[in-house]
């Protein structure tokens, strides 16, 4: 299993976001220094967080690290351009030797889209339009292609072309069994996010990305778990440290979605073993880890360390315990 952490480098009010930028390519460079497999940046247009240019931050990241994948976490497909994204992932792609992944999805906040001058309304045709173009730049580098939300292409070739052949792109599902069977049928490999509630009651969706393959003809794509976590070397110590941080920005979303307020018995309990949150000792995130892959059988596990702005030091910390204490517990249980 490949084991990952993804971030959207969350900023507190009143930081200074080149800190925290600064801060992410040292985590990155961490990460690929001490042995994990991937690490993935979001998207955002907001004032807390310091990411709208994944592949910016990617490439800076990609001068300073030698072997870990670096993916985005996600890219907002449905309003930003096919064209554009192929080419930076592409020249990330070049950049790193052949470690740039895109994983598109149509993203859980929407302030892009009235940003680059996308109407709502067209949310699940923006993203099935523009992931079927951004599938055939990558088939081919001259592409004949029309739609009805983006002008047509004719003929027209996009440059540079990756070193990976093709250049790997995930599907990012949030929940929606429809995003699921999308990416089976078209043999992506597929992310699940699980950020909340019984991690059992996703078993269906994997269920149904596979037989999608299948009915497609396809043997099934990878399936990755992306969910939210934090390890240190007591369970105690990882969630007096994260409660805090996670609290405030979950609660700060919260009041936007009308969720009811995050308490720390809630936390506590979403850290459990049958829990969304990964959060815990060493032994904690190991054994949950395993207990999904008991459910799922995935491929690629991401934990996205940095909920709130948690302390550089000790997310370095958490790197490091996720390469040199869970990924041996989990390999060794998984004969690896």
């Amino acid at each position: 299993m490949e084991i990952g952490v993804y971030s959207f480098a969350e900023i507190a009010p009143g930081d200074p976001p080149e800190r925290r930028l600064r801060d992410l390519v040292a985590e990155i460079e961490l990460a690929d220094r001490v042995g994990l497999d991937v690490f993935g940046v979001g998207e955002h247009h907001r004032p807390d967080f310091a990411v709208s240019a994944p592949a910016v931050v990617l490439a800076a990241a990609a001068a300073r690290t030698e072997r870990i994948r670096l993916t985005s976490a996600v890219s907002v497909l449905s309003s930003d351009d096919p064209v554009r994204v192929f080419e930076q992932f592409a020249t990330l792609d070049l950049l790193s030797g052949g470690r740039a992944e895109i994983m598109a999805g149509r993203g859980s906040f929407v302030e892009s889209f009235p940003l680059f001058g996308y109407d709502l309304r067209d949310y699940d045709e923006l993203f099935a339009e523009k992931l079927e173009l951004l599938l055939a730049l990558r088939a081919s580098a001259v592409v004949s292609w029309q739609g009805r939300l983006r002008p047509p292409l004719e003929e027209r070739g996009v440059y540079p072309r990756p070193r990976q052949e093709p250049l790997p792109v995930w599907i990012a599902v949030g929940g929606t069994p429809q995003s699921a069977v999308r990416a089976g049928s078209l043999g992506l490999p597929m992310a699940l996010a699980i950020i909340g509630g019984e991690p059992a009651r996703f078993t269906g969706f994997v269920d149904l990305f596979r037989e999608s393959a299948r009915r497609a003809g396809i043997e099934p794509p990878p399936v990755g778990i992306n969910s939210h976590g934090f390890v240190a070397d007591t369970r105690e110590e990882a969630l007096e440290l994260s409660y805090g941080p996670v609290s405030t920005v979950m609660n700060r979303i919260g009041r936007e979605r009308g969720w009811p307020p995050m308490t720390s018995q809630d936390y506590a309990a979403a850290s459990t073993l049958r829990g969304a949150n990964f959060v815990g000792s060493p032994q904690d995130v190991a054994e949950k880890i395993l207990h999904q892959h008991e459910l799922f059988g995935h491929d690629r596990f991401l934990l996205q360390l940095t909920v709130g702005p948690m302390p550089h030091e000790q997310v370095l910390h958490a790197i490091e315990l996720l390469v040199s204490e869970v990924a041996p517990l989990v390999r060794a249980e998984l004969g690896e």
